[in-house]
Parts: C-alpha cells; sequence; structure tokens
C-alpha cells in the first residue's frame, strides 16, 4: 500500500482549473455591477441634461437661458440616439457576459464531472488511489489544526486471488463489490473508504481513536459472517485487518507505512477457506 513517487507528485489540476473558473466566474458578477452602474450614471445624466432644455431657468437657478425652437427636434434626436446606442452596447456587453458566464459553468460543471469519476474506483464505487492522494493532506492538516484524532485502518481480503482464479474473474469482481457494499453500511458519511487497488482497502477515520476504531471492525465481521451465511459459491469471504493512529505533527507516510507492516505481519501464511 505504500505510494510511488509517480503518485505523491500528482497535481490536482481539475481542482486548480475549477477554482479558476469560479475566480472567472465572481469577476464576470463584477462587470454586471460595473455595467449597470455605468447604465445607471449614464441614465442620470441624460435626464440631467433632458430637464436642463425642458426647463432651463429652473435647472439652471436665475439665470435665463434661451433655446431657439428649431434646434430642440434636433438636441432630442442626439440625445434619443445616444441613449438607443447606449442601450445597444449595455445589451452587447451583458449578452457576451452571458455567454461567457454560460461558457464557463459548463465546463466547471463537466470538471466536476470528470474529477467526480476520477476519484472514483469503477468497480467499487469508492474512493481510489488518486482521492486518497488528494484527500490524506487535507485530513491531516485538519488533524494538526484541531488536535483531533485521526485513526487508519487497511483492510485486506484473504485469498482473493485464489477465489478469482479458481470460480473466475467475474465471481472475484462480484466479491469486490459486495465487500464495497458492507463497508459502506458500517462506516459513518465522515469516514472515507479507498479501494487502493486489487483486493486492497483503507479507511481513513477522522475524530476516532484507534480503540473507537474496533467497534467498525466488529461491525464488518458481523456484515461477513452474514454475507457467507447466503453465499452459495463454495468458498467464504474473509479478511484481514490492521489499525493505525495518527500522531499530531508525525508525516502520514509514517502511519501508511506502519499499516502497512501490520496488514504485512497478520497476513502472513494465511490461506482460503474452501
Amino acid at each position: 500500500m505504500s505510494q510511488s513517487a509517480e503518485e505523491r507528485t500528482t497535481q490536482p489540476s481539475m481542482l486548480v482549473r475549477a477554482d479558476e473558473i469560479q475566480q472567472q466566474i465572481q469577476q464576470l458578477s463584477g462587470r454586471d455591477l460595473q455595467l449597470w452602474s455605468i447604465g445607471i450614471l449614464v441614465m442620470l445624466v441624460l435626464t440631467s441634461g433632458l430637464l436642463a432644455l425642458i426647463l432651463p431657468n429652473l435647472v439652471w437657478s436665475q439665470l435665463f437661458v434661451h433655446i431657439d425652437r428649431f434646434y430642440l427636434p434636433q438636441l432630442f434626436f442626439g440625445l434619443i440616439s445616444l441613449v438607443l446606442l447606449f442601450n445597444i452596447y449595455l445589451l452587447s456587453q451583458k449578452r457576451t457576459l452571458n455567454s461567457t458566464r454560460l461558457a464557463l459553468i459548463r465546463e466547471l460543471v463537466l470538471n466536476e464531472r470528470l474529477e467526480s469519476l476520477s476519484l472514483i474506483d469503477p468497480l467499487t464505487q469508492l474512493l481510489n488511489r488518486r482521492a486518497l492522494n488528494e484527500l490524506l493532506p487535507r485530513e491531516v492538516a485538519r488533524a494538526n489544526r484541531l488536535g483531533s484524532s485521526l485513526t487508519f485502518m487497511a483492510i485486506d481480503l484473504n485469498g482473493f486471488s485464489a477465489i478469482s482464479s479458481t470460480f473466475g474473474a467475474l465471481e472475484g469482481d462480484r466479491v469486490l463489490i459486495e465487500f464495497a457494499k458492507i463497508l459502506r453500511n458500517v462506516f459513518r458519511g465522515a469516514d472515507l473508504a479507498f479501494r487502493q487497488g486489487g483486493d486492497e482497502f483503507l479507511i481513513m477515520m477522522p475524530d476516532t481513536t484507534e480503540e473507537q476504531a474496533d467497534h467498525p471492525v466488529q461491525r464488518i465481521l458481523r456484515e461477513v459472517d452474514q454475507w457467507n451465511l447466503t453465499n452459495k459459491k463454495g468458498f467464504e469471504l474473509s479478511f484481514s485487518w490492521a489499525l493505525a493512529p495518527y500522531v499530531t505533527g508525525s508525516d502520514a507516510e509514517d502511519v501508511l507505512r506502519a499499516v502497512d507492516r501490520k496488514m504485512y505481519s497478520k497476513k502472513h501464511n494465511l490461506v482460503p477457506v474452501f
């Protein structure tokens, strides 16, 4: 279960792009406000100008302003033309902003869907190794910040290779799917269940001590026993597990290596039950 150098250096590019898109959408909202502000300001200026033409003596206080009637239609036509041109400009800018915003939202939704698919194991629908690479630093940072407990549970199915070779790959897939269902039934929403690959699973349990983590283990054992009672394929499902708590301020990789070593010692010399 140790991570390769390539996996450790995986960059969450889609997450970065999603943040950039959200920032661009916020900037477009600012442009909306700017356009409306300009529109209101221009309308106030034009209204003031119109009042100055209609009621010059009122606008210009004690001064007497004379405007030749010959020029009034031209002035009104000019003002109306300015209003129309400005409205056309506003509508054009608004249409451009809406089009850009829609394209960004579509890209954001697509990226979120692609990211979701890239973080989910297609067979078991559990989180995959890439998800672990992205979520592990967050949970460790949270545990360090709050001083809270964080416990890791490694789970390996016993004799899975023998089951697949004896009963076929499809049966092996069925076992993985059924075991993943058991994990989803047992663990809380705050717990994170990962399929590491093959028959290896890892559970990250925030706000859980090593002693508290024994309770879900017992539930998994009962669920597996119940599954074996209904399984008529000629084999029994069993698993090995190991627990390792995260120590505040330590390296998360050390915890993963520790739980890996514990698992190896438990799995040593185990044989499948038929």
